[in-house]
């Protein structure tokens, strides 16, 4: 695993083909899979849930990590769990304590996020952040793909890997050949790419050629 990880989300990807999609991914070296979990309640749309988290983990062996866009996660957590994420990321936006959530994730055995909608702040929020394996800001509201990149959320990327000690930044959003490098300067070092990865006419060269892009922004 290099500087740079790039982990495909499959919201993008064409769920009649899934398997094969994910296996064309994996042999082009992603690092992980992003499973953008969505309730209609937290975000306005609704995705899916366990029992495709359940079938992505017969398929591959790659770390899933399933980002909850939902309400109530504590309420879930156990289950996604069971289902075969390998970490499980939490907003925290939700009304349950972020600590609490984290500490009940990680005594399942599974690794930690904390995600940040682009309007959210940080301040303050130095020891709270800590206790997580990695902090997912959002560049694009959640809730659908696709989405236009927001340049805004790099300031909070710039101030938390400007603060000692704190985990991995990871992007999710609009994440594309363009912008990667302005994410990667900012700090970020995970990127989540869906259309631009699924949707390219060959998205094992996609995303070969956005980690290139990526490394390069780190001379």
């Amino acid at each position: 695993m290099g500087m740079i990880e790039i982990s495909p989300s499959i919201l993008a990807a064409d769920f009649g083909r899934l398997a094969d999609e994910i296996a064309v991914v994996e042999r082009a070296g992603a690092d992980s899979i992003h499973l953008d979990v969505m309730d209609g309640h937290f975000v306005p749309n609704i995705s899916f849930g366990p029992p495709v988290i359940r079938s992505v983990r017969n398929v591959t062996t790659l770390p899933l990590w399933a980002h909850l866009m939902i309400d109530n996660p504590e309420s879930y957590i156990e289950t996604f769990a069971a289902a075969g994420a390998d970490g499980i990321i939490v907003h925290l936006e939700v009304q349950a304590d972020a600590s609490d959530l984290c500490a009940a994730i990680h005594s399942l055995g599974v690794k930690a996020g904390i995600a940040i909608n682009p309007d959210t702040g940080v301040t303050g929020l130095q020891e709270t952040l800590r206790r997580f394996d990695r902090i997912l800001v959002m560049t694009v509201y959640p809730g659908f793909g696709g989405q236009a990149f927001m340049p805004g959320p790099l300031e909070t990327i710039g101030t938390v890997v400007s603060w000692s000690g704190m985990p991995p930044v990871e992007v999710d959003g609009g994440v594309d050949l363009k912008t990667a490098p302005r994410i990667i300067r900012a700090g970020a070092r995970i990127l989540v790419a869906g259309s631009a990865i699924f949707r390219a006419p060959d998205p094992a060269g996609a995303l070969k050629t956005l980690r290139t892009v990526a490394e390069q922004a780190l001379d």
